[in-house]
This record gives structure tokens, sequence and C-alpha cells, in this order.
């Protein structure tokens, strides 16, 4: 598998040929986000449409989608050297299949996602990957056509904070997906032997403090807002349980970032999902923890982790552009 990031722009695809333009799309429980990438690895136009469950319905929506994001940006879909897909589920990326993305309506059978969609687009090849890999891959790729200096951001974890805890992992320039796919599964590492149940099975799971899922048991919504929203807004407001109940959680993020970099020694750590949708007032809550945890260990102090630590890009559907850009590969 080749780099991300800059070098995209000239590099060959799998196949000898050189790139053109792909599509990226990244598959949710609601909606689909689409990216057209061109042969430089620019965006050149985005589409979002409503997620239709069931297989049937997810071939046509995505294939649809498609159709739609190559209109909008004045291409020919015969011009299209790849189409990615990043979805939840288990995925197999090898033979491009998907099983258990139970919110999309896709259960125990295998279904042959790759090659159903690529003959309803008449053979344009088709590679499905997991919905955080593809995140970290559009995360390389759009913060290293930011940075001043090639390859500087090819190194880096995608964290994603949504109901549960993961990340993504692109090491060196290249997407780590692990011996089973595991990697990156840090949501499920015990942290607290004598902590809450969680669903794995285990006790104390990290993702049983930072986490979507952790912050609503923590704070549940009482106005109609999201749960994250309404904490740090009462925190800001000087509600001394909220401010209690935010500095938790910062602290339990902030493990997880001390975590991943102690393993994997990453550049940086990409904040991404919908508790990061709080922007810079979480990223300001993340990095003074890591301080303050830095300052009993001068160890942890050497490795600046709070300057590691960034928000995932909001311009662009971050997903959908890691997507495209695995589906030059094939």
């Amino acid at each position: 598998m080749g780099k991300v990031g800059k070098g995209m722009g000239s590099a060959r695809t799998g196949s000898g040929r050189e790139p053109a333009y792909t599509v990226g799309l990244d598959i949710g429980g609601t909606k689909i986000l689409g990216a057209l990438l061109d042969p430089e690895g620019e965006v050149v136009a985005t589409v979002r449409r409503s997620t239709v469950h069931g297989a049937d319905g997810l071939i046509a929506g995505a294939a649809q989608a498609v159709r739609d994001v190559v209109a909008s940006g004045g291409v020919d879909i015969a011009l299209l050297a790849g189409v990615g897909l990043g979805i939840p589920g288990i995925v197999d990326h090898r033979s491009g299949t998907v099983k258990h993305a139970v919110n999309l309506g896709v259960h125990d059978d295998e279904l042959a996602l790759a090659d159903l969609l690529s003959a309803e687009l008449s053979g344009v090849p088709v590679v499905v990957e997991n919905d955080l890999n593809v995140a970290a891959v559009g995360a390389a790729h759009v913060l290293e056509r930011s940075a001043d200096e090639a390859g500087a951001n090819e190194d880096l974890a995608f964290l994603a904070l949504g109901t549960g805890l993961a990340s993504g992992l692109v090491l060196d320039g290249q997407l780590r997906r692990g011996a089973s796919g595991a990697a990156g599964e840090i949501g499920h590492i015990p942290v607290d032997p004598l902590g809450p149940e969680c669903p794995c099975g285990q006790r104390g799971c990290l993702e049983r403090f930072a986490s979507g899922k952790a912050l609503e048991a923590a704070w549940p919504s009482r106005h109609g807002k999201p749960s994250p929203v309404e904490l740090f807004e009462a925190a800001r407001a000087g509600d001394e349980e909220a401010m209690v109940v935010k500095d938790r959680f910062a602290s339990a993020t902030a493990a997880a970032v001390r975590l991943l970099v102690l393993t994997t020694d990453v550049r940086h750590v990409v904040l991404g999902g919908g508790v990061a949708q709080l922007g810079t007032e979480l990223l300001d809550a993340v990095q003074d923890a890591l301080r303050e945890q830095a300052k009993v260990s001068p160890f942890l102090g050497s490795l600046k982790l709070a300057e590691r630590v960034r928000l995932a890009p909001t311009h662009v559907p971050v997903a959908a552009v890691g997507a495209a850009v695995l589906g030059r590969r094939n």
C-alpha cells in the first residue's frame, strides 16, 4: 500500500496506471458523505445523501452518491480510477465484504459490497475499508497537504470520540490494520479493574470514561441539546458539578492520547467523532489535562503530548477523502 499525503498526486495506482479521479464515500447510519478527488489529490466536489438501510438500499444509495458527486464535479464516471468506501461493521478489505453493520441493516451474512457496487458502476474498481481507517487516512492526507514540510503529518492516530472510543492509525505513511484488524481498538483496554462493566465483557475499559456514551451517562441531556454541548455550557457558566465531570472526561481523553503516543509514538493525535464537534473548547481541555499530567513526570513532559493533539479538519469530509485516497490503490 502506498503512502498518503502529497505524494498521492504523482504516485501510480496498484495497477500501474497513472492516477485519475477517485471517489470516496463515508457511509454512516443516517447519511452518506461523498468526495471527488482530482489527479493531484485535491477535493473538487462533495455530496451528502441519506442512507437507505438494507443491502439493496445501501448499494443503490452508494451508487447514486457516486453518480451525484462526479456530476457535481463535471467529471464523466468513466474517468474514475476507483471508488473507496468507509463503512462501520466487520470489513474484509481484501475481499471487499462487510457484515455486522447493524446500523445499516447488514447483519450476519457477508455482503459482497465491493463487487456489487462495482457492477452498478459499470466495472469501476471498488475498495471497502473500516470507517475509522479511512478517517485516519483522510486526516493524514488533508493535514499533509497543508503542512509546510513534506511528510510532516504522515504519522498520526485518528482518535474517534463517538458512541465508543477507538482509533485509526497511519504509521510512517502506512495504514496499520493489525493482524486481525483490531489495531487501534484502545477503547477496550481496561484502565480500572473495579470500574463499570463494558459490553465487551471486561471491566473498567477506557471507553467507559472517554466516549460520547460515557459523557451521556455522567451528564444526561436536560434541555434537548447533545450531552457534550450541555456539559461544556454548564461548566462555562460555572456549574461546579459540570466542571468536575468535564475535567474527568478531559483527563480520560488525555489518557487515551497518552496511550496512543506511548505505544506508537505518532507525530499527531487527531480528535474526531461526535464529541470532537465541541471544537477548540474540547481541544483546550484535553491539552490542559495533558500538561497537568506531565507535571509529575519529566519523561511525559519531554514527549510534548499537548503539542501533538489537534482537531480533525472540518472544511472537508475527512473520512470520505480517505476513502477516495484508498480508492486509488487497486
